[in-house]
């Protein structure tokens, strides 16, 4: 049987993700796990819902809201700004030009978002903008860009006026991409929301989610694999249940009651 890994999620510096790949399989090898490594082609649903997954990453709002059945293996916690053991959040980013301080300013603007799956950039702003909604809408429109990269794109580019961002991906970006961050600014920011989880699919034996859990445990205080951790700033793991992320729903279900069912 196929055992795949991948890291989709922050690969803002591919040569950092493939090294983190090379980690992961070099510890499961040791443990007489073969993987293979593989770069989602298709949809990413369809890769985190394959009979053969054996280890990736995915969102919160993905997990909770379409992925059923996969396992949850844990979190990384990051050293990001914003980030909390294995918990992060979303920042609010504008133009520095823009004299607008706060979030309430931006009613009838324009945000952008990478998707609406999103748990960074569309669930945690919902639950932002709700309470500051009238007639359950606040922006005046939305750009659905694909990633967070592009968000900050069409800032820049003056087609939207705010974002939500993964802290994380902030941070990445800030250290490999400074000058698309160049004249943006962080105004505020999200609560607390458990970080991007670690899944495996529903067909992955109790033994070896254990020996996937005892690989990453391996990796975050092995000193041979500092410097790949580093690159992608995670300086730890933590196995993390399912029901860890069940308050993305509340997130999504409070905005739903105060009249706002998307931004």
């Amino acid at each position: 049987m196929r055992h795949e890994v991948a890291f989709p999620m922050y690969d803002l510096h591919r040569p950092d993700t493939l090294a983190l790949i090379r980690a992961v399989s070099e510890r499961l090898a040791a443990k007489g796990i073969t993987v293979n490594a593989v770069w989602p082609q298709e949809a990413l649903l369809s890769h985190w819902r394959s009979d053969a997954l054996l280890l990736s990453q995915t969102c919160g709002f993905p997990l909770v809201t379409q992925l059923p059945d996969v396992q949850t293996v844990g979190c990384f916690h990051y050293s990001a700004p914003g980030c909390d053991g294995f918990h992060y959040r979303s920042l609010l980013v504008t133009r520095e030009e823009n004299t607008r301080p706060t979030l309430a300013d931006f009613r009838g603007r324009v945000a952008a978002c990478n998707s609406v799956d999103s748990q960074s950039g569309y669930n945690a702003l919902r639950k932002m903008v709700a309470p500051l909604a009238e007639g359950g809408a606040f922006f005046s429109s939305v750009v659905l860009s694909g990633s967070h990269r592009q968000s900050l794109v069409a800032i820049g580019q003056r087609r939207a006026d705010i974002a939500a961002i993964d802290c994380v991906s902030w941070a990445l970006l800030a250290r490999h991409e400074p000058e698309l961050l160049a004249g943006l600014v962080v105004i505020g920011s999200s609560p607390l929301a458990p970080g991007l989880p670690l899944i495996t699919a529903k067909q992955t034996s109790a033994q070896s989610l254990l020996l996937l859990q005892e690989a990453l445990f391996e990796l975050v205080n092995d000193a041979r694999y500092q410097a790949v951790c580093d690159a992608l700033l995670i300086t730890g793991f933590s196995p993390v249940a399912r029901e860890a992320y069940s308050p993305l729903l509340a997130w999504r279900d409070e905005a739903a009651a105060l009249g706002v069912t998307q931004l």
